[in-house]
């Protein structure tokens, strides 16, 4: 027995305590409708009207479930829309991937402009580095992912692979603790603070291999995952570190330089499984993609925004006039 559809046979007879009016309302003959009441009746074991000629009434039982069925079809109905507001990737919860050198700033623009985008969907970032969420989405412990790369992501598809800058985070009493934008060669001699090979093998040997090309070679690794352990390390001054600028945002101990051009990027891209992947994630891909290349061409640290006042945290980042000539 469809126990909803009899339920709703049912409320149409208790609220126009007439078989005939029921039955025009539901868009049936009243025969199919006194059968599917009787067969409810037959089902739950209990009288559900009391009919004589004097007309059609609720009996104790019809009573009852009268009350209870109002809330049952309420609750069929809302998760009948939930589910297919989840399949549409409008509702539910969405597992992503963060890797730790993902700048705050830049994950809460993702996670501010998707959810206008889709209020209710609940995104949850989970830190792992990028190999070990090419693990993850492979499990489907992951529903999507920020990558970097390069990387051997087979089954994973996503948006573009955007390079984002990369610079150099020194002690401010450094004597690197200049203006202007820095060469890797220029580092030579400095120990290099790194997040671990194992968390992204293609970026870490392909950062290794910039730095060489270009004429700098760490004496000394010395690695880190967090970028609070980063900017320890750099402050107790282990070495210098390559980071995003967002790192070295909120620590006045240190300064922030950007490399010269086109000597190094970090590649990333938003990714999720092609087979099956969670709805939401394909929802979320356009906002992600928006965000990451927001990132990769936004103004210098330390330059005003078009039209507004210079930000706090300015002052640890080292951004020399003539590379900007709205530069604070």
């Amino acid at each position: 027995m469809d126990l909803l559809r009899h339920l709703r046979y049912f409320r149409a007879v208790a609220e126009e305590l007439h078989f005939g009016r029921a039955a025009e309302r539901l868009g049936m003959a009243q025969p199919p409708l006194s059968q599917r009441i009787r067969g409810l009746e037959e089902e739950l074991g209990a009288r559900l009207f009391d009919r004589s000629s004097r007309g059609v009434r609720l009996t104790a039982a019809g009573e009852v479930l009268l009350a209870e069925s109002e809330e049952l079809l309420a609750r069929a109905e809302r998760t009948r829309t939930l589910v297919a507001r989840a399949h549409r990737g409008e509702y539910g919860v969405l597992r992503v991937g963060v890797p730790p050198e993902l700048s705050g700033r830049l994950l809460a623009r993702i996670l501010t402009d998707f959810a206008r985008e889709a209020p209710d969907v609940q995104v949850e970032p989970r830190e792992s580095g990028t190999a070990e969420q090419v693990r993850l989405l492979a499990d489907r412990e992951l529903d999507a992912g920020f990558l970097q790369h390069p990387v051997e992501a087979a089954g994973l598809v996503g948006g573009p692979v955007t390079g984002l800058p990369v610079g150099v985070v020194v002690p401010r009493a450094s004597p690197l603790a200049g203006a202007g934008p820095l060469s890797l060669a220029a580092l030579g001699g400095q120990p290099l603070v790194l997040f671990p090979r194992s968390a992204a093998p293609g970026l870490y040997d392909a950062t290794l291999a910039a730095c060489r090309a270009r004429g700098y070679h760490p004496p000394r690794m010395v690695h880190a995952g967090s970028p609070e352990v980063v900017m320890g390390l750099v402050i107790a001054g282990r070495g210098v570190a390559l980071a995003h600028a967002a790192v070295a945002r909120k620590e006045p101990r240190v300064l922030w330089r950007p490399l010269e051009a086109d000597e190094l990027v970090w590649p990333v891209s938003y990714v999720h499984p092609a087979d099956s992947p969670h709805p939401a994630a394909r929802r979320l891909a356009a906002t992600a993609t928006a965000a990451l290349r927001a990132e990769a061409g936004e103004r210098p640290p330390g330059a005003r925004d078009p039209g507004g006042a210079p930000r706090p945290w300015d002052v640890v980042y080292a951004v020399p006039p003539e590379a900007d000539g709205d530069a604070c």
